[in-house]
């Protein structure tokens, strides 16, 4: 039997373009998320027709996990489920919002954070309180991969550094300082890259 085909959250990028495109990190979250996250602006598509249409956005949560002036890194290990992304570094867990009993056709802000959480859960294990605030947008039309996907950069800001890994496709753990990623810069994925290059913005 063949796996059910999963159904990804999108938003048509005629929207995206109409709100203002960009290239790289937009540091006005808010312009854009009430438009993206209102009922009937979003909506769920077969994964395989949103990775190869770039008439739709793929909105993908993008979370940065932060303790004091270090952020969280770690390897995409070869279970990973983007075969374009194996065996790089990354500084962002995440990925794609699919349709669950409470998403029915849509999702607003509180479904939306809702999924954001339950996305991380499934990666990692926070065993510590934390706040989550929504501090950019990403866009980065250069790539292939870009080309389909808008991501929204949140910041998990921790109170103590106490996280595990729980899938296996995430290997080397571990907190690094600014310096140290910047160390790393050639090993990440592109998203990692362009958020390193702006991390003094990103961690006020």
């Amino acid at each position: 039997m063949n796996p059910p085909i999963e159904n990804v959250l999108v938003i048509r990028r005629s929207l995206f373009d109409e709100l203002g495109a960009f290239q790289g990190l937009n540091f006005e979250p808010e312009k854009y998320l009430d438009a993206i996250l209102s009922r009937g602006s979003n909506f769920f598509i077969p994964r395989p027709q949103a990775e190869s249409n770039p008439d739709y956005k793929q909105i993908i949560p993008y979370v940065l996990i932060v303790f004091q002036n270090t952020v969280l890194h770690y390897v995409r290990g070869k279970k990973a489920g983007e075969q374009r992304l194996i065996a790089k570094g990354s500084i962002g867990i995440g990925g794609h919002m699919n349709e669950t009993d409470e998403s029915l056709f849509a999702m607003d802000e509180q479904a939306y954070r809702a999924g954001v959480e339950r996305e991380v859960n499934e990666e990692i294990n926070i065993d510590t309180a934390f706040e989550d605030q929504i501090i950019a947008l990403l866009n980065d039309d250069s790539t292939e991969v870009g080309r389909v996907h808008l991501g929204i950069v949140h910041m998990f800001k921790l109170k103590e550094p106490k996280v595990q890994k729980r899938e296996a496709m995430i290997t080397g753990l571990t907190f690094l300082t600014k310096e140290e990623l910047t160390g790393r810069r050639a090993s990440l994925e592109s998203w990692s890259q362009i958020c390193v290059d702006s991390l003094d913005r990103l961690l006020l």
